[in-house]
């Protein structure tokens, strides 16, 4: 059964670790099976693609996911890495940032 995470599309999060640590970048995608997202300009490898009716093809820059263990959210305050928390707002749950305690949604 697939996990539930903190981090969830749309989110702008930062790198911890790896080579493209300390970037930053909006979450595109999160691959719940996999404990892994995409972060947008992040990770980015070569795809060599052969021609079709709809590309030439050639050699081709996209992202590869990232294990969700190596991002972190970027608090809205300061613009560092926080973690995540929850508070039962107005009947509401909503995520906050750990750090500033303001509200991530």
């Amino acid at each position: 059964m697939a996990q539930k995470f903190k981090i969830k599309k749309g989110d702008q999060v930062v790198v911890t670790t790896g080579r493209d640590k300390g970037r930053r970048g909006q979450v595109m995608q999160v691959l719940r099976e996999e404990n892994r997202v995409l972060v947008q300009g992040c990770n980015m490898v070569k795809r060599h693609t052969r021609p079709t009716q709809a590309s030439p093809g050639g050699i081709i820059n996209k992202e590869a996911p990232l294990h969700i263990s190596n991002v972190a959210h970027i608090d809205p305050d300061s613009g560092s890495a926080t973690r995540v928390g929850y508070e039962v707002k107005d009947g509401k749950k909503v995520r906050i940032a750990r750090r500033s305690g303001k509200a991530l949604d």
